[in-house]
């Protein structure tokens, strides 16, 4: 008797399960590298949730000038909670940010403390980490009150939007009137280049450069304007961010006491198009994934940046590996199935005969591989041109693509994307796209069914079959070597190099952190 299709392809579930399986074995040394070692950002984030925020008259962070002290004076492989909570213990000052100034000004030196004196500095550090904690426990209790009071997002996929002028002040009017026009989904994309500085502007900015900063006081000022839009649209508006690159940790805390809903945060493109140290990435992304479960943060992860710079048909296999991958480290870290929001994208050449039927079977891949995932669908933008008229149709095929394959969160694309800074007028005809397309469309996914042996089925099994192929050989030689060696995005990235690699060390046996104690038990506060 002939076997019974497993959902719309006839994917093997035994297939799926040896690929997961391949997924952990590359993914566990990793994972037990990350947990060996802490970096700067890392400590810096612990020092965040203790209530350390604010910078100097020259703008750089108190928590930046803390953790230079004592590293200079201690190193920082032990960590930075004992030395500073044995300071504040032996009264050097009286709060936080006094002993951080004092540490800039040199008039206090750190030490690490042994004995009695390192068992009341650890007791006291963990109580005061474990109220930033209770904050970030708050928030998550506060967006599920305000889902039930105001509504969600009356269907799938969410429509998801970037707002990003460079000025804070300009994004708020931009975003609501985003969400008045149907994003479910606003997104303040960073400015540019801020995933290479290795601290966090503070407060409220007007500058950024194809982008607004990632700051506190921005996610509050956006948090607060969304919240108003939500109470007047009647239905819950997400916030997104990036808690990427060099301050990835930090990002990531930062974004659990403010309340934002979705973060960017990929396992590997900081090191693939950041070059940014793979261990440095490895060992932050890691502990911001563990912040993002605690906080009931979706993750959206960058597989779609692959497909700029690799072939979107020859380096299809690379971006279901790197689900998996992401899959694994994710859960890993804490996060469930619904907060797992893996990126892919709609980049084959139009010019490719059958171009559309192979772009429904990579997305129905990965529909059907993580079934219950909210994945990220993103829009065509290397084969864009100042074609505006095209752009707009392929744009229109990229919704239906998500439609007919039951995406769970939809970037807009416009006419005018990677070819200039899209003009709000662009944001409003693409939005219109996406309403007509899922109005009219939304739920053919429930009638769409390939045929059996056709052209998606086939391709999907072969994409699905040449990702265990890639996970057989990145078991056997290691996945850092594979980075190294241009596996993904066709970028080299070896483990020995790239930014940041000097915030880096290996902890030591006085080690201590109460932010990773209270996170790896995922203890109830």
């Amino acid at each position: 008797m002939a076997r019974a299709p497993k959902g719309k392809l006839d994917l093997d579930p035994a297939t799926v399960r040896h690929a997961r399986s391949l997924a952990r074995k590359a993914g566990r040394p990793i994972v037990t590298l990350a947990k060996k070692h802490t970096t700067v950002a890392v400590e810096r984030a612990t020092l965040r949730l203790a209530g350390l925020s604010g910078a100097d008259d020259e703008g750089s962070p108190w928590v930046n000038r803390l953790m230079d002290t004592v590293r200079a004076d201690v190193g920082l492989e032990h960590g930075v909670a004992l030395p500073v909570w044995d300071a504040l213990l032996r009264h050097e000052a009286e709060d936080l940010t006094t002993l951080a100034q004092k540490a800039a000004a040199g008039s206090v030196t750190f030490r690490l403390p042994e004995g009695k004196d390192a068992d009341r500095a650890r007791a006291a550090s963990r109580r005061q980490v474990a109220r930033g904690l209770k904050t970030v426990d708050k928030r998550r209790v506060e967006r599920d009150r305000l889902i039930r009071r105001h509504g969600d997002a009356p269907r799938q996929p969410w429509i998801y939007l970037i707002v990003a002028t460079g000025d804070i002040y300009e994004d708020i009017p931009q975003a609501q009137q985003a969400a008045r026009e149907g994003a479910d989904v606003i997104a303040v994309i960073r400015s540019t280049g801020q995933s290479l500085l290795d601290f966090v502007p503070e407060g409220a900015t007007r500058e950024g450069y194809a982008g607004t900063y990632a700051t506190q006081e921005n996610f509050r000022l956006m948090r607060a304007a969304l919240d108003q839009s939500s109470k007047e649209l009647g239905r819950y508006v997400r916030l997104t961010n990036y808690a990427s690159g060099l301050c990835m940790p930090e990002i990531a805390a930062l974004a659990g006491l403010e309340r934002l809903d979705m973060m960017l945060n990929d396992s590997m493109y900081g090191i693939l198009f950041r070059d940014i140290n793979p261990i440095r990435t490895f060992v932050d992304q890691r502990f911001s994934r563990q912040v993002h479960a605690r906080a009931g943060i979706i993750i959206n992860t960058g597989e779609d940046n692959y497909l700029t710079t690799a072939d979107a048909i020859e380096a299809a296999h690379t971006v279901t590996t790197s689900q998996l991958l992401n899959e694994y480290f994710a859960k890993e870290a804490g996060l469930e199935d619904w907060q797992l929001g893996l990126g892919h994208a709609f980049e084959i050449d139009p010019a490719v005969p059958d171009s559309f039927r192979l772009e429904l079977a990579h997305a129905l891949l990965a529909r059907e591989v993580f079934p219950h995932a909210p994945l990220k669908w993103m829009p065509p933008t290397r084969h864009m041109t100042g074609d505006v008229f095209k752009g707009n149709l392929l744009d229109g095929f990229f919704n239906l693509a998500g439609a007919l394959t039951g995406q769970g969160i939809l970037l807009v694309g416009m006419m005018t994307e990677a070819v200039v800074t899209p003009w709000i007028s662009d944001r409003d005809i693409a939005l219109q796209n996406v309403r007509y397309v899922m109005e009219a469309a939304g739920r053919l996914h429930e009638d769409f069914h390939p045929a059996p042996d056709g052209v998606i089925n086939r391709r999907a099994r072969q994409v699905l079959g040449e990702s265990i192929e890639l996970l057989d050989t990145i078991v056997d030689d290691g996945l850092l070597d594979a980075i190294a060696s241009g596996t993904f995005g066709l970028m080299k990235r070896p483990a020995d190099a790239g930014r940041g690699l000097e915030g880096v060390a290996a902890k030591s046996s006085a080690y201590y952190n109460p932010a990773t104690e209270i996170l790896d038990a995922q203890e109830v506060l």
